[in-house]
């Protein structure tokens, strides 16, 4: 049987636009693996502050290419994913790309969608949060209009002018709002009088207030924080979880930063028994590893999947949101389909 492994790279004529007017872009490589002429596709997304490049993913698919050579199929889909994990540390985006194409190959050649694969009911999907960049109150309001039919917003704050922020979104609408500080807040006493203040404003959790290796001082947050805290920063991969499970109420888990589904899906389990909430994230991406992260998300908490909703050349057909709810369907693998 013919089995191929063809990454390739998307370089994009024009960067991506994000919707909040930021100029940006975003480097992606799209992996394609071949089963007797049914093809799955993956998604490597590299946001800058991600140490992985084009060129690193490139060096880990070729490695990736000799290991997969050796199978006839991705009927092993657990063995093989564990063997690419072993290749080399670190590289959790190239992984992930590999990961999303053999469970899409894996689910068209099965004739079953990934939902299914991971138990989940496609009816049970949660609401994606939609986010807002930190802006001026003129497009932060205007922001709240053009997105008045998602049911959760997700502000970023940085602590400078955060309650201005908080302020000028209350004064338009009394949605739910999550908080990412994403580090932002360095002081502990300050980020607990901020969530003091925040605790009235119908917020959902606050996540990664403060540094990522402040481990003393995020447990003193936890133990005294009126409103739920989730790591973000603070979590990469399961091995991470017992370090930071008496620190925080919750977790985000992102494909980019696990390495895939096959490893959020154990995150999940494990955050399931340890009583942990949970969040599953997302960096600017296409409706390829959007579809692929809404295949799980039955099964979580919260959701903020809208890294397809905030570019504007999405190079696939995907997952659907309605009034904001994830809707999954069913379409085998990931459910999702490169545009012609």
């Amino acid at each position: 049987m013919k089995f191929s492994f063809a990454p390739h790279t998307i370089y994009f004529k024009r960067p991506f636009k994000i919707s909040h007017g930021m100029r940006t872009s975003t480097p992606i490589v799209i992996t394609q693996l071949e089963c007797d002429g049914v093809i799955g596709y993956g998604e490597a997304s590299l946001p800058p502050y991600l140490v992985e490049t084009q060129e690193s993913v490139f060096v880990f698919l070729n490695r990736a290419s000799k290991l997969l050579a050796l199978y006839k199929t991705p009927d092993k889909l657990e063995e093989i994913i564990k063997q690419v994990d072993l290749l080399a540390p670190f590289n959790t985006a190239a992984k992930a790309s590999v990961d999303i194409a053999l469970h899409d190959l894996y689910g068209k050649l099965h004739n079953i969608p990934c939902w299914k694969m991971f138990n989940a009911d496609k009816n049970a999907t949660p609401n994606t949060s939609f986010t807002f960049g930190i802006d001026t109150p003129e497009i932060l309001k205007n922001k709240v209009e053009e997105t008045r039919e998602y049911k959760i917003l997700k502000i970023k704050l940085n602590g400078e002018d955060d309650k201005l922020t908080i302020n000028t979104i209350r004064s338009v609408t009394d949605k739910p709002i999550a908080i990412d500080v994403n580090q932002g807040w360095k002081n502990k006493f300050e980020a607990l009088k901020m969530i003091e203040w925040l605790e009235n404003k119908n917020v959902l959790f606050v996540e990664q207030p403060l540094p990522k290796e402040n481990i003393e001082d995020a447990f003193w947050l936890f133990q005294n924080s009126p409103l739920p805290i989730f790591a973000d920063e603070a979590i990469q991969r399961y091995s991470d979880i017992e370090s930071i499970k008496h620190c925080y109420d919750g977790i985000n888990i992102k494909f980019m930063k696990c390495g895939g589904m096959f490893e959020a899906h154990r995150m999940i389990e494990r955050a399931r028994e340890l009583n942990l909430k949970i969040l599953l994230g997302c960096m600017s991406e296409t409706s390829c590893a959007i579809s692929a992260a809404a295949q799980l998300s039955p099964l979580i908490n919260y959701a903020d999947l809208d890294g397809s909703l905030l570019i504007k050349n999405d190079l696939f057909d995907g997952v659907r949101f309605v009034n904001g709810k994830i809707m999954l369907d069913d379409l085998p693998g990931i459910g999702a389909f490169q545009k012609v």
